[in-house]
């Protein structure tokens, strides 16, 4: 926002109190009355629009954490673009083995034994095996 729209928005409130002062006193109020009733009615704008910027800040919709977010994705889109297929295959290999590594922590924490591949046994070969034993 620059200093212009801040100055001219300032404005704008000030002059919408002394509007709506006017207009309360034209309906019948007397000037302390309606001067109560325009400060409430300002506070309570206040109010909401500070509660709106804090909802915003704190679900972090506000510009500032946009433009970050999409500068990160351009930084990371164009690092991945410059990477060699050497590379990109390295970092395919890493990411695939910290899901394995994730999986197994999940499983440990969950009480599961996880399952390796030289665990798994085929029922046809198992059937065999204790054929053979018999």
């Amino acid at each position: 926002m620059r200093r212009l729209d801040a100055l001219t928005i300032i404005l704008a409130v000030f002059i919408a109190g002394g509007f709506g002062y006017v207009a309360l006193q034209w309906v019948g109020l007397d000037g302390i009355t309606a001067g109560i009733w325009t400060q409430a009615f300002l506070v309570m704008g206040l109010v909401g629009w500070l509660l709106s910027y804090v909802l915003r800040a704190m679900s972090h919709k506000m510009t500032y954490h946009q433009q970050l977010k999409d500068y990160e994705e351009a930084i990371v889109a164009k690092r991945y673009s410059e990477l060699s297929p050497e590379e990109l295959g390295r970092l395919q290999a890493e990411v695939e083995a910290e899901q394995i590594q994730a999986e197994q922590l999940k499983a440990e924490q969950a009480g599961i034994n996880p399952v390796t591949a030289d665990q798994i046994i085929d029922p046809i070969k198992e059937e065999q095996v204790k054929a053979a034993k018999l």
